[in-house]
């Protein structure tokens, strides 16, 4: 069982800066690969970014690619999404998830999950 639980989000402006946490429970994180979703509301959850088990390779959707950076320490049991140049249309709640099978955007074969965290930009 992995427990994932973030932290991070709030309200900031346009063109601002957060940096969400999910710290995680369990002796068995660095064999998962991580990733962040969001959901806005009236959307279906989307992928945002993934990183690999050892934290070399990720991955991000066309959305985010190059505003925002996904990292993982794995000897604190978190994996990080750093949020730059934030944009009206990120206002979402972001959440962590943790999958075996690596480059998957279907949110539906990730294993676990945590409750989310609100990210709302301001215009």
């Amino acid at each position: 069982q992995v427990q994932l639980v973030e932290s991070g989000g709030g309200l900031v402006q346009a063109g601002g800066s957060l940096r969400l946490s999910c710290a995680t429970s369990g002796r068995t994180f660095s064999s998962w690969h991580m990733a962040w979703f969001r959901q806005a509301p009236g959307k279906e959850r989307e992928f945002v970014a993934a990183v690999n088990w050892s934290g070399e390779s990720t991955d991000y959707s066309a959305s985010v690619k190059g505003r925002f950076s996904i990292s993982r320490d794995n000897a604190k049991n978190t994996v990080y999404l750093q949020m730059n140049s934030l944009k009206p249309e990120d206002t979402a709640v972001y959440s962590c998830a943790a999958t075996g099978i690596w480059l998957i955007h279907r949110a539906d074969l990730y294993a676990y999950w945590g409750q989310g965290t609100q990210v709302t930009v301001s215009s």
